[in-house]
């Protein structure tokens, strides 16, 4: 039995700075992360242009284009292909395509061409065991400080749920702004989680004088009514 070799390739952990790089798209060279200071990203690849679950993943993303825009928040693509293939790609499905009461949707995000595996080998996007010529469905949200907040990896059968990605912004924008975790199955306006105190003087000082708004379910477990309710 020969057994292969596979290149090792150390992939990017949360909290790493995201690896910088500089890209054709289709909306022009981008430079990852100088042209992105102050706003978070989602970088995701896709296996193929051409593809069935490729097709109906940036027909979603889409159409979400501008939810994601008044978050701060920006898309960059990535597959394996030129960029000539990409124009070809989306240009077909703005003309062509119809996927659940979406259609002419113009996909202005950059889609990166990615010919060499430059960018995907630096973010593990390559997954030899899956294949050696097309990256898997990753996801890495990235925050204004260019820093890897998450990290999502899904297997080239199954789509991803972009409301899950977006619900995901949503709770790393909300942590950042006011210091709090979210609960499981957490949506927008539900309750949120205050950190647990790290000492028994902050202990008696929360059982004793809780703050506006809170409720504990014991002492490590705290919640916050949502500020924007």
């Amino acid at each position: 039995m020969v057994e292969v070799e596979y290149e090792q390739i150390r992939m990017p952990l949360i909290g790493d700075d995201a690896p910088s790089f500089t890209a054709v798209t289709t909306q022009g060279q981008i430079n990852f992360p100088e042209d992105y200071k102050g706003k978070w990203v989602i970088l995701f690849s896709h296996p193929a242009d051409f593809t069935p679950v490729c097709t109906t993943e940036f027909m979603t993303f889409a159409s979400m284009q501008e939810e994601f825009r008044e978050m701060n928040t920006e898309l960059i693509g990535l597959s394996i292909d030129s960029v000539f293939s990409h124009i070809a790609w989306l240009k077909r499905i703005e003309e062509k395509i119809e996927y659940k009461g979406m259609k002419n949707l113009e996909i202005k995000f950059p889609v990166i061409e990615d010919l060499r595996m430059d960018v995907a080998k630096k973010y593990g996007m390559i997954q030899p065991k899956a294949s050696t010529t097309q990256a898997v469905r990753a996801v890495f949200i990235i925050d204004p400080e260019a820093k890897i907040r998450t990290i999502l990896y899904y297997p080239q059968s199954t789509g991803r749920n972009m409301q899950e990605i977006k619900r995901i912004v949503t709770a790393l924008q909300k942590n950042a702004a006011e210091k709090v975790a979210t609960p499981a199955n957490w949506q927008p306006g539900d309750d949120v989680i205050i950190p647990a105190p790290n000492s028994m003087e902050a202990v008696k000082e929360r059982i004793g004088k809780p703050e506006e708004n809170m409720y504990c379910l014991d002492w490590f477990l705290c919640f916050k009514k949502d500020s924007k309710k």
